[in-house]
């Protein structure tokens, strides 16, 4: 899980933590999380000028993963856009990606003018909601209310639905077991319709403001907010039993420009976590959200032009957490492997999957060198791309003329 970054990290860093790894060790995972290794200069990267001539262009805004901020990153939190021909569409709205997205905007755009350079975005679809992958959403929707957002139509906003129930307690192994407190009882699992919602009750002072003073729209009527509606699924149970139960994709959105389809991801105790993608007609792109290796994933993804997929460095996860284990700390490892995919296995997937592109992106840790993430190219036979912020990648034909 996403929170698991930080809980790692802190860990880590910890007294009690450096002592348990021992000097070597611990100064390892020091340099590790501090500065890491650079990146290699004779590894090609995608570039600001690698969509030239397409239609059909990912960005990446932001490429970071987990909440936890490291020194010397360049990488701001996780977040994409899709554009295609004249429309934008975005991925996640993690740490900064507001910037990231206006920065896009004025490169992309012939006539960037501040009030209307959102609007050609239509669409913002949210793979799940831990922080690290909405906490800039408030920023979007009232730093893009004087930029031009929702303007001609409604943003549409689609993400997941309630829980419907609270995750399971994390019981320390051979310690009593704990109750903690539950936040906002009457409400403990919201989804993205609510979460936005609560978003416009906490800014109301702002909204009455600007709307009353300044005669600006309602920003409520700008955004057309959806959680997205699960079919039914043969073996599903619960959140907690059956988070991920093996699915087809289906349908939850398009337009004229784009067809988009999601399935559930293996973030557990995560639910709903979706993979989207998105069909143009002149390409397509997967983005995996957070997950371990996952079969639905592979499903939704196939023959795709381009994934997207998240990727953690397993080494460095067994530098933070140097034999001997106790039982907590083996427990903790485990949930933060199984719930992200390492830089190999990664590779593996978008082979299974036929995937003609794989771009590393939601990194974990942030100063990942490219040499590291290119070793998923050990059981990948497609091209690899380690994932930067504002990197413009092609997708399917390019323009023609």
């Amino acid at each position: 899980m996403c929170q698991e970054v930080g809980q790692a990290v802190q860990l880590a860093l910890s007294r009690r933590g450096l002592l348990k790894a021992g000097a070597g060790a611990g100064m390892a995972a020091l340099s590790l999380m501090l500065g890491g290794a650079p990146a290699s200069a004779a590894t090609p990267t995608a570039s600001a000028d690698d969509g030239a001539g397409f239609d059909t262009r990912l960005v990446l805004l932001g490429t970071a993963g987990g909440p936890a901020w490291f020194p010397g990153s360049t990488r701001h939190g996780i977040a994409s856009a899709l554009q295609v021909r004249d429309l934008t569409y975005m991925i996640d709205c993690g740490d900064g990606a507001a910037r990231q997205l206006a920065q896009a905007m004025m490169r992309s755009r012939a006539d960037p003018h501040p009030f209307r350079l959102l609007e050609p975005l239509q669409a913002l679809f949210f793979t799940h909601l831990h922080s690290d992958h909405v906490v800039d959403y408030d920023n979007l929707l009232l730093q893009g209310w004087t930029a031009g957002l929702g303007r001609h139509q409604p943003l549409v906003v689609m993400g997941p639905g309630p829980r419907g129930e609270l995750p399971p307690v994390f019981q320390k192994p051979g310690q009593p077991p704990v109750d903690p407190p539950v936040a906002f009882p009457n409400a403990p699992t919201p989804g993205t319709a609510q979460m936005t919602e609560h978003i416009f009750r906490a800014f109301a002072t702002d909204l009455n403001d600007r709307i009353r003073d300044y005669l600006w729209p309602d920003l409520r009527g700008l955004v057309q907010v959806d959680d997205i509606a699960l079919p039914k699924m043969a073996g599903f149970t619960s959140p907690n039993q059956t988070p991920s139960p093996d699915m087809e994709p289906f349908e939850v959105w398009a337009d004229a420009q784009v067809r988009v389809t999601a399935t559930l991801v293996a973030h557990s105790p995560v639910f709903p976590s979706f993979a989207f993608r998105f069909d143009s007609e002149q390409g397509s792109v997967v983005f995996s959200g957070d997950t371990g290796p996952c079969r639905n994933l592979v499903r939704l993804a196939q023959g795709v032009d381009v994934l997207v997929h998240e990727v953690i460095d397993a080494a460095w996860v067994d530098t933070l957490f140097p034999p001997p284990l106790d039982e907590t700390t083996a427990a903790l490892k485990h949930h933060l492997l199984s719930a992200h995919t390492s830089i190999e296995d990664a590779g593996r997937v978008a082979e299974q999957a036929g995937a003609k592109t794989l771009v590393l992106s939601h990194v974990i840790p942030h100063n990942l060198s490219d040499e590291r993430l290119n070793l998923a190219g050990r059981h990948y036979s497609g091209r690899v791309v380690p994932g930067h912020d504002l990197a413009t990648i092609g997708v399917g034909r390019r323009r023609a003329g």
